[in-house]
């Protein structure tokens, strides 16, 4: 196995091998332990990251700037408002500049489909420092290594055979990205987990994202499976992770988006839903969930939910990702 790591970009998930990402799951254990007995672990001592946010972010921007403080080094919070892209900088400018300046670039860019990936591949086309994505229009590599971090706690590493839901649901706050839906059927099944992914006709993912999970699905021996009913895809799930998107391959509009969203509010996970599961299920969840549209308060407040180790998780594992690659 190539141990090698620094310097790699961590754009997608499916540019790692299988047991890369492995390895990368036992750094961010190792490194939760750390944490866990106040070990110092400052593996990046004076190195500086450069955080361009193009999009609003909680979860994502605390944990990766709390990672760069406790590894040691120092992050730089940017906004598309307090640089020079609307002026003219490029993604030539980016990549050479900030490379010039510090030791690894993370991108947020998941507004617009079509945008953010490529804009990422761009800059990491002229950095000669990892450009990692901290969301895109097309994956979530960082949740993804959370969410899988996660899955493996709960169920004390024995996740081969798992069946794990991924399912569209009900939220009229806005269009979200398709980025955590397509990068969940596009890891979990190299984990050894069958998936299903529950979703309304209008509601597809990008092809490319679906061919993905299909070739990763049949060269792990697991199954894929697509389904326009709810209800059937909760059947026996080990896995819950129910939320929004929207209808991007069905129109670019917007507002059509969350029109189209409304014929199928229906889509809740609520504590019926849940119930069709198995007895010790997980409901997970990237976060923000929009309450009482896409599950209920029962279900997210309740025992079966895990959305706030998935969030912590969220921390350990940026971590691991900073320390290999830069």
């Amino acid at each position: 196995m190539n141990t090698k790591m620094k310097g790699r970009d961590f754009l997608s998930t499916n540019d790692w091998t299988t047991e890369e990402l492995e390895m990368l799951l036992d750094v961010a254990f190792d490194l939760k332990k750390q944490k866990a007995l106040g070990i110092p672990h400052h593996l990046l001592d004076d190195k500086t990251l450069f955080m361009l946010f193009r999009d609003k972010s909680t979860r994502t921007r605390n944990s990766t700037e709390a990672a760069m403080t406790q590894l040691g080094g120092h992050a730089h919070y940017l906004t598309e408002e307090a640089v020079q892209i609307s002026h003219g900088d490029t993604e030539k400018e980016m990549g050479i500049i900030l490379s010039r300046y510090g030791h690894g670039i993370a991108i947020r860019d998941d507004i617009y489909l079509g945008v953010g990936h490529n804009y990422m591949t761009n800059v990491a086309k002229y950095a000669d420092i990892p450009v990692i994505s901290l969301e895109s229009d097309f994956d979530h590599p960082c949740q993804m290594m959370a969410d899988v971090m996660t899955v493996k706690e709960k169920f004390h590493n024995e996740i081969r055979g798992r069946k794990f839901v991924m399912s569209w649901a009900y939220a009229p706050s806005y269009a979200k990205p398709m980025a955590v839906a397509q990068g969940t059927v596009m890891m979990m099944p190299r984990f050894g987990m069958d998936v299903t992914l529950a979703i309304p006709p209008e509601f597809a993912l990008q092809p490319e994202a679906m061919e993905i999970a299909q070739k990763n699905a049949e060269e792990a021996g697991v199954k894929f499976e697509v389904t326009n009913d709810m209800d059937t895809a909760m059947e026996g799930a080990d896995i819950i992770e129910a939320k929004s998107w929207g209808c991007f391959m069905t129109t670019r509009d917007l507002k059509e988006s969350q029109e189209i969203a409304k014929k199928h509010s229906d889509w809740i996970l609520d504590e019926r839903r849940l119930n069709l599961a198995k007895k010790n299920a997980i409901y997970m969840h990237p976060l923000p969930a929009d309450r009482n549209f896409e599950v209920t308060d029962a279900v997210i407040d309740g025992p079966h939910s895990v959305v706030y180790d998935e969030a912590e998780n969220r921390l350990h594992t940026v971590k691991a990702i900073l320390a290999l690659t830069m």
